[in-house]
């Protein structure tokens, strides 16, 4: 019996819409995209030690280079970085200006709803910086605070010092400054012998090439790792919520890049110390208030 043209159009048109509804319910992810093109775009702030344009231009720090070697291993050789303000970095992730963020972007609640991170990648506690030599043998806020003859700063209303007035460092003790600026003058010109920051900021000042005669005191215990002052902190790749597979593959670099001591080499070259290594937590355990 002949078909009558009709029916096959019918067919065709019904056989087109079976196609276009499969392809439809297979739209490319994020993650097939990045692998098929070799491609991934990043947002940074322009922010040292985090991500940030180097004298040439180039994008470098911290986290863009971390970023570099794990979709290296994927065989994603291209990492476009997109320069946003900081504030303005996860709205325009949820926007799809980018793929991820890579700027030295805090684990919180907050953000944990916005966001999927990835696991830790640094552990951010308070660290101190003294004059070369560590004269006076400072490696706490213990320290501090069993010497009355140690002269400490630290930013008025910083988070350090809240950590080290928990550690037992008397309040009246303490000189306070305005600014990051004051406060390492000082240091330099012996008006103290001890400055207090976050780590971040401990890495930003020494890669000034105008700082000379001051160090890291490593190892530091700041007021968290005594059993005082607000839980840790963590750092990590942060990824839009629906592109948690992408997430979880550059997890399983970022586990090979930890074990293998590439890592431990990307965090020296910005001026982490051993102190800021990440213990073996996963984001979801960060997030549930685990960590």
């Amino acid at each position: 019996m002949a078909i009558k043209p009709a029916n096959i159009k019918i067919a065709f048109l019904a056989t087109s819409a079976l196609i276009a509804a499969t392809l439809a319910g297979h739209a490319e992810t994020t993650r097939e995209r990045v692998l098929r093109e070799g491609t991934i775009v990043i947002g940074i702030s322009n922010g040292s030690p985090w991500g940030y344009r180097d004298a040439s231009g180039q994008p470098v720090g911290f986290h863009p280079d971390l970023v570099r070697a794990a979709f290296a291993r994927l065989g994603v050789n291209k990492v476009e970085m997109v320069v946003t303000e900081f504030g303005a970095l996860i709205p325009a992730l949820t926007a799809n200006r980018f793929d991820a963020i890579a700027a030295g972007l805090y684990i919180s609640p907050e953000r944990c709803q916005l966001v999927a991170f990835s696991d830790p990648d640094l552990k951010l506690a308070d660290a101190a910086l003294v004059a070369k030599g560590n004269p006076k043998n400072v490696h706490s806020y213990a320290d501090v605070a069993a010497d009355p003859g140690v002269k400490f700063g630290v930013g008025r209303g910083s988070t350090t010092a809240k950590n080290a007035s928990a550690a037992g460092v008397p309040e009246d003790r303490m000189q306070l400054f305005p600014d990051i600026q004051s406060n390492v003058s000082a240091l330099l010109t012996g008006r103290i012998d001890v400055a207090a920051f976050s780590a971040p900021t401990v890495a930003r000042i020494l890669s000034d090439a105008n700082i000379i005669g001051l160090e890291r005191v490593v190892p530091f215990q700041g007021a968290s790792q005594q059993g005082g002052g607000d839980r840790l902190s963590y750092s990590a790749v942060a990824f839009r919520k629906q592109d948690s597979d992408l997430r979880d593959l550059y997890n399983t670099k970022l586990r090979e890049l930890k074990s293998d001591g590439t890592l431990a080499k990307i965090m020296t070259k910005y001026g982490f110390s051993d102190d800021e290594k990440a213990p073996d937590l996963s984001s979801d355990q960060v997030c549930g208030g685990s960590g």
